[in-house]
């Protein structure tokens, strides 16, 4: 039964967070510091939550170095998404296997 309530909660929650925006701010933001802070609010966020688990998902965090170092390094080349998605993956792979070779 208590589960239940945590998702009712959970689902007030998320539902006010996006809600209480669109009451209280019914003209457009005329400030460019605040527009161009809030531009970057989900990037900011989404690099947060995803560095942590790119070190921590694989046996060493080398490897996720390695793998993220790739990618970066295809993105900023302008590869596509499934490029830099499989060149990440294989990057990690061979850095497993050649830790693992070398014992560490």
């Amino acid at each position: 039964m208590n589960v239940y309530i945590y998702i009712a909660v959970m689902a007030v929650t998320t539902y006010l967070v996006r809600l209480l925006p669109l009451l209280f701010l019914k003209e457009k933001i005329r400030s460019r510091f605040l527009r161009s802070f809030l531009h970057y609010v989900p990037v900011a966020c989404l690099t947060a939550m995803t560095f942590p688990a790119i070190l921590y998902a694989t046996d060493h965090e080398l490897s996720g170095l390695v793998g993220a170092a790739v990618a970066v390094l295809l993105a900023l080349k302008e590869k596509s998404l499934i490029v830099v998605a499989v060149a990440a993956c294989v990057a990690v792979f061979l850095t497993e296997q050649v830790l693992v070779y070398l014992h560490i």
